[in-house]
């Protein structure tokens, strides 16, 4: 899948496309859930992910998520970023609706943790965490 979204930014599921340097320099440095995480887990996590899809202005890496799944029952959505300076434009908004409902897991289970961008996870059917939702840290 390969969808231009105007402007030059286009949003595209290819794993080769995704630029590791990029990707690891956001998630380890600015993404609150991700701070300090190594090269190498990043790289291990986008190359063993069930799908990714990027985010891109012009060929440069802009935003990112990945999800994993057991291909029955359930999705986690991970990684999920647009760069401070491209947000409030709708861009990930897209990047969310196409991961969660152009893929091929949409009428599957999806599950996220998140501490932001709660309103936009919602448009997408996410909820509130229900009583039996545990969490091991």
């Amino acid at each position: 899948m390969r969808r231009d979204l105007g402007d030059g930014i286009e949003l595209d599921d290819d794993p080769t496309r995704i630029d590791l340097d990029a990707v690891h320099d956001f998630l380890s440095n600015h993404a609150y859930w991700a701070i300090g995480r190594p090269r190498e887990t990043v790289e291990r996590t986008v190359r063993e992910a069930s799908r990714v899809v990027g985010l891109y202005a012009d060929g440069r890496q802009i935003g990112f998520a990945r999800a994993f799944t057991d291909d029955v029952s359930i999705v986690y959505l991970a990684d999920v970023y647009v760069l401070p300076e491209l947000r409030g434009r709708g861009l990930g908004k897209e990047l969310v609706r196409e991961m969660v409902e152009g893929g091929p897991w949409a009428d599957q289970k999806w599950l996220l943790h998140t501490r932001d961008a709660h309103e936009l996870y919602r448009r997408f059917g996410f909820g509130a965490p229900s009583e039996r939702v545990m969490e091991r840290q």
